[in-house]
């Protein structure tokens, strides 16, 4: 469990974050989400106790921390430096074996550092952090260079966790890590936390975000009249029909269609996504 109370950090008379109040539940996986600068770097790190709050404060369980930038001696091959934090966290025998495999290593744990690519060493650096048995991982951008297999290794350790009743919280500029692993998020902007929901909630606000286009035979003048009872921001587009909303309201537009005299032809719809409701709540900053 991570709890943040009202944590602020200033650094040379600048905010970087502005009273944080936030809670990351056992066994919850939440991604912090924010632009460029906005303090989610700061944040994870204070959980860490790698930075001390100028006010509130950070309580968090026994926990693994992976920076956003990891580096290993390249001399050492990619076994030994698992080896050498096995014995340093006082890990079991064995466990060296067990993360080189989930990190999709065990074929490259022979080979120098040196030799690995960027996202070679970040798998070796999730390797490590996942050595200990731990309450909390807390993960700075940690798919950021991964290939495609040190993608799905990440998203197995995640599902692993969960199951097993720990807490991620991790930081990601890439919206398909978010909508494939978190039960929350949080969103902070400028410091400060501008939204906070739950996967449900999520879902919720995203479907309302949805669009259906509905292509009629001929424009109706009192179609559009009748589906902006329902619909306020429904315009006309060629022959067609933009309606804006949940999917939950189309079965109902539908029949409002029919009813003022429209003939359909045509019908889609689309969901609202991520990435357009992510720049609504940081005010389009990336």
């Amino acid at each position: 469990m991570i709890e943040y109370r009202a944590f602020t950090k200033i650094y040379a008379g600048h905010t970087v974050v502005d009273g944080l109040t936030l809670t990351v539940p056992p066994g919850s996986v939440v991604a912090l989400l924010g632009p460029n600068g906005s303090g989610k770097t700061t944040s994870i790190k204070a959980a860490a106790g790698l930075i001390r709050p100028d006010s509130g404060e950070v309580r968090v369980g026994s926990f693994s921390f992976l920076p956003q930038r990891v580096s290993f001696p390249g001399a050492l091959t990619g076994r030994e430096v698992v080896e050498f934090y096995r014995r340093l966290r006082d890990v079991p025998a064995g466990g060296a074996e067990r993360v080189l495999k989930f990190a999709s290593l065990n074929g490259a744990g022979a080979r120098a550092v040196s030799t690995y690519s960027g996202g070679m060493v970040q798998r070796l650096g999730l390797a490590v952090a996942t050595l200990p048995a731990v309450d909390v991982l807390l993960l700075d951008e940690p798919t950021a260079a991964l290939d495609p297999d040190g993608l799905c290794a990440f998203y197995g350790l995640v599902d692993e966790r969960r199951r097993a009743g720990g807490s991620i919280f991790f930081s990601s500029h890439q919206l398909g890590d978010i909508e494939r692993l978190a039960d929350r998020l949080a969103v902070i902007v400028a410091g400060k936390l501008v939204a906070e929901l739950s996967e449900r909630e999520l879902a919720a606000r995203l479907a309302d975000r949805g669009v259906m286009r509905v292509r009629l035979a001929a424009r109706v003048p009192a179609v559009l009249d009748r589906v902006r009872e329902r619909s306020p921001k429904a315009v006309w587009f060629g022959e067609e029909l933009i309606v804006p909303g949940a999917a939950s309201v189309r079965p109902g537009i539908l029949d409002t269609v029919r009813n003022a005299g429209g003939e359909i032809t045509g019908l889609t719809a689309e969901e609202g996504r991520l990435d357009h409701f992510y720049r609504e709540l940081t005010g389009g900053h990336s």
